[in-house]
């Protein structure tokens, strides 16, 4: 009916511009003048967001990481209670940059300073001790979690990198082995959390939290922002002495800029 409707209007206006070409010139050209607007608003959003996030427990060596990329110097660190923040240059003309910022791991404070900066990320590095994973895998997975059900982060997807962290370790558990478990500890906490979860910011999200596709076993492919994980060392293989193996982390940093 809209449509018998709008067609003598269709036809006068076809009459007016000289014929159906015409007009469907006219079309393709509001459908790309559209598609541009949306697209300089969604890529204005996204550099309006210049953070790097470093989250992880307590221990992880979240503040090692964070000293050595700004300096490549060991130092020697403690538990943060408060964030830090600095700009971080990508390229040797020092053009391109991104604002690292540590946030506390602690369990009592890493959800409120989260709140603080989740809405400025553009990427999260997410650290893990690779020597204490096995131990620690049930609390790496609740606070990895967290983040992946809050509505900013879903909404923002900003890239997440895990970074296994302490490979200069003989007990470090590799990469691949620290993805697999994750993904077997947060397909188990999905299906465990039958309440409406809460995000950061107080406001329940109308239902059970949606982690992944419904009916499959939950992987990170799922998520609807690109995960990488790499293997690194802030202290390095040869101590305070020698350099960090922070290559991977660099270069998916400079990627993502």
């Amino acid at each position: 009916a809209m449509a018998g409707g709008l067609e003598p209007h269709l036809a006068a206006l076809r009459r007016e511009l000289g014929g159906p070409a015409v007009l469907s010139v006219l079309v393709a050209l509001i459908a790309v003048a559209i598609t541009f607007l949306l697209w300089r608003f969604v890529q204005g959003r996204k550099s309006s967001r210049k953070a790097v996030l470093l989250l992880g427990l307590c221990d992880a060596g979240k503040t090692l990481l964070f000293a050595r990329l700004l300096s490549g110097r060991y130092r020697d660190t403690q538990t943060s209670i408060t964030d830090s923040s600095a700009v971080y240059r990508l390229s040797q003309d020092k053009s391109t940059s991104v604002t690292l910022i540590d946030l506390p791991g602690h369990e009592s404070l890493r959800l409120q300073f989260l709140e603080r900066f989740k809405a400025a990320a553009r990427a999260i590095v997410f650290v893990v001790d690779s020597v204490a994973f096995q131990r620690e895998v049930k609390d790496v997975a609740e606070f990895l979690y967290q983040v992946l059900v809050d509505g900013t982060v879903l909404r923002n997807a900003p890239a997440l990198l895990i970074a296994c962290n302490k490979q200069d370790v003989t007990m470090a558990k590799s990469a691949k082995l620290i993805q697999q478990q994750l993904e077997k500890e947060l397909n188990t906490l999905r299906v465990t959390r039958s309440a409406a979860p809460t995000s950061l910011d107080g406001s329940a999200t109308g239902g059970p939290a949606q982690l992944g596709k419904k009916g499959k076993d939950f992987d990170f492919s799922q998520l609807p922002m690109k995960v990488e994980f790499v293997e690194c060392s802030a202290r390095g293989s040869k101590g305070e002495e020698g350099e960090a193996d922070l290559e991977a982390l660099q270069k998916w940093l400079v990627k993502v800029a």
